[in-house]
């Protein structure tokens, strides 16, 4: 499955308004997310870009806890 060519701004509004994800803070061009999931803390970083690359956002998902299905579902 080929991933969606997704923003940012794009990324950060389904992690905070769809996954309970907080800003937590930016330096530079990175913005920083936290969630309590359970007994686990996620911590996400997302590049300001206006297309993240393929490999970044696996990255992101992977700490995001979520799957290429569940990214094409919020989109």
């Amino acid at each position: 499955m080929k991933l969606p060519s997704v923003s940012s701004d794009k990324l950060l509004k389904i992690l905070v308004n769809k996954k309970g994800f907080k800003i937590i803070r930016q330096r530079g061009s990175h913005i920083s997310l936290h969630k309590i999931n359970g007994k686990r803390n996620l911590l996400v970083v997302v590049p300001v870009k206006s297309r993240i690359k393929d490999g970044t956002l696996l990255s992101i998902l992977k700490q995001a806890n979520l799957t290429k299905e569940e990214l094409l579902k919020l989109l």
